[in-house]
């Protein structure tokens, strides 16, 4: 079933997985032509209201993207309320350093597994080694078992420590309380685990989720994958749909 658009939406997008397909290295992914264009005619109809809303920091979002949007990054602890605001930044907890001095002396990185350090945050990455996932799981978990402070977010091919007090739903929540958010139903669109919370979010504020692809949702609506999500956006864009 094809995911409907209200008259008076607000939308918020994921980035890896939902905008761009997932490649082996972080860096390495590419943005189909003319992405930018529906996007950017899709805010438009929507009066503003359409975010980012990523585990990426939001200064990557406008690498890849290019083009002036509303953003939350690293699951909601930055945040930029609209094109050409400045970005809120939570503070890193302290145990962060920690984390990353653990990290740091592991003698498992490499062979596929590499560490980005987003200072408010650490993740591991593995796409380049699938086979190394447990090892990856269970080494994190055991660091992160004393730190308190942190919470540990597992998304695809990727494990990543955080303040607790932070996710997409609430990325989602904070945005809704103002212009030009407020006042629309919310649409929130993901592929992955993490996606979920903003998807309840918008469910609980009247609006739905979609879920890119396979695996267990809170959805009410699903694409089967990226190359559909451009094709959803770009009926939005000509008002098709």
């Amino acid at each position: 079933m094809t995911p409907p658009v209200p008259e008076r939406f607000a939308l918020f997008l994921d980035f890896d997985g939902t905008l761009v397909d997932i490649t082996d290295r972080p860096d390495g992914v590419l943005v189909a032509d003319g992405l930018q264009s529906i996007i950017e005619k899709v805010v438009d109809r929507a009066d503003g209201a359409v975010a980012v809303v990523t585990g990426r920091k939001v200064a990557d979002v406008d690498t890849f993207l290019a083009m002036p949007i509303a953003a939350a990054g690293m699951h909601g602890l930055e945040r930029r309320p609209k094109p050409g605001a400045g970005i809120d930044h939570a503070p890193p907890p302290e145990e962060i350093a920690t984390l990353r001095d653990r990290i740091q002396a592991w003698d498992g990185l490499g062979d596929g597994v590499s560490m980005e350090d987003k200072g408010a945050g650490l993740a591991i990455h593995y796409r380049a080694a699938p086979g190394r996932e447990d090892e990856v799981k269970a080494q994190m978990k055991d660091w992160a078992e004393d730190l308190q402070t942190l919470h540990l977010i597992h998304g695809k091919m990727v494990v990543e420590a955080k303040g607790k007090g932070f996710d997409k739903g609430v990325a989602v929540d904070a945005f809704m309380e103002n212009p030009p958010f407020a006042g629309r139903t919310p649409i929130f669109i993901g592929d992955d685990t993490t996606d979920e919370d903003g998807m309840r979010a918008a469910q609980a504020a009247g609006g739905f989720g979609i879920k890119v692809g396979e695996g267990e949702t809170c959805a009410k609506y699903r694409l089967p994958d990226v190359p559909s999500v451009h094709d959803w956006l770009r009926n939005i864009a000509e008002g098709l749909s």
